[in-house]
């Protein structure tokens, strides 16, 4: 099991300052994990957000909503559609009301990626904890928000 402690080789001058630390350095090694996990599928963490997003509402909806439901509220969302848009694996729907809007919609080849994803997809990050320990982690993590 790690230790921050000896992965930093250092000491912290109390607990909640090791504990934020210890968020932040296991945050970033989600994310390297993650981004070493989707990039042979050709998309980043990002991009698998938008899509798991699309495939949730069932429905074509506005960029505005998919930038609200994000995991990671990026401002760079609109360059992750084009990228998804250019790989086919999402479609721009102009509305005819107003052509301001766009509606976005998973296409049937980012659904059989996701499946595909889905297939390889597994909780490794957090095999070394029970389902209540995760819970638990869970609930705390919310209450510092």
């Amino acid at each position: 099991m790690g230790d921050i402690s000896k992965d930093l080789n250092t000491t912290f001058p109390n607990n909640k300052v090791k504990a934020l630390l210890n968020i932040i350095y296991t945050s970033h090694w989600i994310n390297s994990h993650q981004n070493a996990f989707f990039k042979p599928f050709g998309i980043s963490p990002q991009q698998y957000n938008i899509l798991r997003i699309l495939k949730g509402a069932g429905k074509a909806i506005k960029v505005q909503t998919i930038k609200e439901r994000m995991v990671e509220r990026a401002p760079n969302a609109t360059r992750l559609m084009d990228k998804l848009c250019a790989k086919e694996l999402i479609e721009r729907i102009s509305c005819p009301d107003d052509r301001r809007v766009v509606h976005i919609e998973i296409t049937k080849k980012g659904m059989i990626l996701l499946e595909e994803i889905s297939k390889n997809f597994n909780d490794d990050l957090l095999k070394n904890l029970t389902e209540e320990e995760a819970l638990k982690l869970s609930n705390l993590l919310d209450k510092i928000r």
